[in-house]
């Protein structure tokens, strides 16, 4: 079977032609799952007769929609209906009479900022608890609150953080504002009575925060993206959906959240749709955002006939960076077993450089690169600001590109691992490889306040952090270079060498 220049392999094959009503398809980095989605496209219209309208497909990105939408039309000429989950609900809403307006996806943090900034001065009661919470003296609670804005503005604004990350995840839950009544009974069962009025303090400035922000979009008649993940499900339920739907496809589904799925098991309940979801628990790194992995790990428990099927060849990366990879990511038995292997063979793919001066070491894997013509290298952080570990005269950021005296002909991009997941390099630099807490793995405590709000359990040690690196390792065809300091090198990376 033949997809534009490319010929399915024999697993590939078998996932686009199985029949059953539920399909969970796993596959690992590089395995050619957008390409296994293609071919199921191009067997349901011309070996099962079904109508492309019939058909729908969906991402989490508007980039990796976008790009899907693309090459269905590109390579199999066809036009299938291709959302993301959000552009989905807004066309499921507009069939309802009333009209909304999508709010902005900064509102909650910009109502949250105003919240600690301005709000927070009118009410004498939260002042009080603030100052208490951050051991100010409450003699002068304004003077002293104002102490916490100019001198713990790092602890501030990570209490804020915590603060948009529980309304997130509580309304990607599908929580709503009964449920306060509900944490307030479970953090009375915490054990440490200080850990109690802890978090009695937090949820307590959440409250607050959530009375506004939902506030702000009822007044101006706005919806967020949960709002419409939410409300496009009640409307399927209650009205039927208009589109004639037989088949969903829906990509990088580790990322679903209970929203998500909610909508689709109501859609497939109105139209008795078959549905494939594809994807790789391996790669599970936004749990932040609301994503429930274990939504992807007990699949059956969802669907109890469903069928899981794997795609294990790799043709991105070598067997020699697979079988390391594979080993370390496999820590955790918490997750679906792949046997992941590939025909590519490389000696030494990783490579581990430990280092005294990073520009230095830099540098050399920059001039060892260079010697291979047009090949394209990524330079991979844990967080935004890790690249000015690398910036100086010499070495400048232009046009989102790397710019290094006498190598500008090199074409070296840098990004978060986070933004990475799905892209792929010749050559990949990992750095701030540092055992640190804003280092690779993060160890920003994940506050055990949103264990109110999530359902998933997913309790391995830097389990989501584990599958970044993993995410950071997969990225290359050919080398990765893991830039070490030898002092305090991430605990990864002393795991990495016994294996």
């Amino acid at each position: 079977m033949q997809i534009g220049n490319y010929i399915l392999d024999e697993r590939q094959i078998e996932i686009v032609k199985e029949e059953s009503n539920y399909l969970l398809v796993t596959a690992g980095a590089g395995s050619g799952k957008t390409l296994t989605i293609l071919g199921k496209i191009n067997y349901l219209v011309k070996e099962k007769n079904l109508k492309p309208e019939e058909i729908l497909c969906i991402s989490f990105t508007k980039a990796a929609t976008e790009s899907l939408k693309k090459k269905i039309k590109t390579v199999l000429r066809l036009d299938v209906p291709t959302y993301t989950f959000h552009k989905l609900s807004l066309e499921i809403i507009k069939k309802e009479k009333e009209a909304y307006e999508i709010a902005e996806d900064t509102l909650l943090e910009e109502v949250t900022t105003e919240f600690f900034e301005i709000d927070i001065f009118q009410s004498a009661y939260l002042l009080k608890l603030i100052c208490k919470y951050f051991k100010e003296s409450s003699k002068n609670l304004e003077k002293s609150y104002q102490q916490i804005l100019e001198k713990k503005k790092t602890d501030l604004k990570q209490l804020e953080k915590l603060c948009m990350v529980f309304i997130r995840l509580m309304k990607c839950n599908n929580y709503e504002l009964k449920d306060f009544i509900l944490f307030l009974s479970k953090i009375k069962r915490t054990l440490s009575y200080t850990q109690y009025k802890k978090e009695k303090t937090i949820l307590t400035l959440i409250l607050n925060i959530y009375l506004k922000y939902e506030n702000y979009l009822k007044e101006n008649n706005e919806i967020d993206f949960d709002d419409m993940l939410i409300t496009a499900t009640k409307v399927v339920k209650e009205q039927g959906l208009k589109k004639k739907i037989k088949y969903i496809i829906i990509d990088e589904y580790q990322d679903t959240s209970f929203i998500r799925f909610n909508l689709i098991k109501e859609i497939i309940n109105k139209t008795t749709a078959k549905l494939m979801v594809v994807g790789d628990d391996f790669q599970s790194i936004y749990k932040f955002t609301g994503c429930d992995v274990s939504l992807f790990i007990d699949f059956k428990n969802y669907f109890k006939e469903a069928k899981i099927m794997k795609l294990e060849r790799t043709y991105r990366n070598s067997k020699e960076l697979i079988q390391v990879a594979g080993k370390f990511i496999m820590k955790n038995k918490h997750q679906i077993k792949k046997e992941l292997y590939s025909e590519k063979t490389l000696k030494s793919p990783i490579k581990i450089l430990k280092y005294k001066n990073i520009k230095k070491i830099f540098l050399e894997v920059i001039k060892e690169l260079s010697k291979h013509n047009n090949e394209k290298i990524l330079i991979l952080g844990r967080n935004n600001k890790d690249i000015y570990l690398l910036l100086d005269e010499d070495i400048k950021i232009k046009n989102d590109k790397l710019c290094i005296t006498n190598y500008e002909y090199l074409d070296i991009t840098y990004m978060t691992v986070h933004k990475s997941k799905g892209l792929e390099s010749d050559n990949v630099i990992v750095i701030n490889l540092e055992n640190k807490i804003t280092g690779f793995p993060s160890q920003i405590e994940e506050e055990k306040l949103t264990r109110l709000v999530t359902k998933a359990k997913d309790n391995y040690p830097y389990s989501e952090e584990r599958r970044l690196f993993y995410v950071a390792l997969t990225r290359t065809k050919n080398y990765v270079y893991l830039l070490v300091p030898e002092k305090n090198p991430s605990i990864f990376i002393e795991e990495l060498t016994k294996l």
